[in-house]
């Protein structure tokens, strides 16, 4: 969407002249719908979302100015890779003077709905999105609000506005490649909370053993990653297929609970068993063997996100919308 597309969001009297009733009843309908007749709630709810409605929760009297902050909606608040890409994100926004507004979605496409209202109903300037699948009323939202958006950490083939982030298949690829290259032949990839990430990783694991001519496979849960989920996936592979030989993680928290795990059991890595983890964290330098891991360069993501959406407020003009960062694979000794 472009900046100089004039900003024009739905006003209550918007709403009223579409159903036919005074701003009044539409107002006490926002303060407690249980306050107008059933017939009237269920015109007016239809309205708002037919013309993706966003409270204005700022004072009528500053609604026209700058906020001066950026909302930001992250999947999680206790995962690492979020906090490296909100640090890229600040070191940016606080060198143009911009304050950073960070909420928390969980995953899930109805709760980033409820958290990008709830940011945009603060009149912030712009936003960084860390999903790329969003509901219809959402996409209708920033529609309307006509600000900046960026889509951070994924490579979405249709961006709502601009994007920078990664493409997950190729690194996953590239991974069991040189899993492959190490003479791994019955590689098993770990999944957990089957994210549409930890998907494109799927797809790019499956794309390197099938040109090999390897035979894909996987154990996943939808539980949230950590150490002893590796552990439990760890267990669950070596009962299903006994002769695994690697493990491509989507994750470095289920790579380093594996590599534990096989330590305290005796099986020997990487000679028995090859381990690669995905986003080169902080703890896989501190194990042993040392982990083998994709690197992903949060920081710089958020850096670029930050720029992009400084750029556009600024009134210049993005010529190059979508923006790819590379990935790299550590060097480790787990594989």
């Amino acid at each position: 969407m472009e900046m100089t597309e004039k900003r024009n969001r739905a006003t209550l009297q918007d709403i009223a002249d579409r159903v036919g009733m005074t701003k009044m009843t539409v107002s006490r309908y926002m303060r407690n719908p249980e306050s107008v007749a059933p017939g009237t709630r269920d015109k007016i709810a239809a309205v708002i979302e037919q013309l993706g409605y966003i409270q204005n929760r700022v004072p009528a009297m500053l609604s026209k100015a700058s906020s001066k902050a950026i909302g930001i909606v992250l999947p999680s608040l206790s995962n690492q890779v979020f906090a490296h890409l909100v640090q890229g994100i600040e070191r940016v926004t606080q060198a143009h003077g911009y304050d950073i507004l960070i909420t928390h979605a969980g995953y899930s496409e109805q709760a980033e709905e409820e958290k990008i209202a709830s940011l945009l109903s603060y009149q912030v300037d712009g936003l960084i999105l860390t999903e790329t699948n969003h509901t219809p009323r959402t996409l209708q939202m920033l529609k309307t609000a006509a600000i900046p958006v960026v889509e951070t950490m994924e490579l979405p083939d249709t961006p709502i506005d601009m994007a920078v982030g990664l493409d997950h298949e190729q690194a996953a690829y590239d991974a069991v490649q040189a899993m492959i290259n190490k003479g791994k032949t019955q590689i098993v990839y770990l999944a957990a909370r089957l994210d549409t990430r930890t998907q494109l990783r799927r797809k790019g694991y499956e794309r390197a053993m099938k040109e090999a001519g390897l035979t894909p496979r996987c154990v996943a849960t939808e539980q949230h990653s950590s150490f002893s989920l590796g552990e439990t996936l760890l267990n669950q592979t070596l009962a299903r297929y006994p002769n695994c030989d690697g493990l491509f993680c989507t994750n470095d928290d289920l790579a380093v609970g594996a590599l534990l795990a096989c330590k305290e059991q005796g099986i020997g890595v990487p000679e028995a068993l090859g381990i690669v983890g995905y986003n080169a964290l902080d703890i896989g330098t501190v194990v042993s063997p040392r982990l083998t891991s994709v690197a992903t360069p949060r920081e710089l993501i958020g850096e670029r996100s930050a720029t992009l959406l400084i750029q556009a407020l600024s009134g210049e003009t993005i010529t190059e919308k979508v923006h790819a960062v590379a990935h790299t694979i550590t060097d480790g000794t787990s594989l």
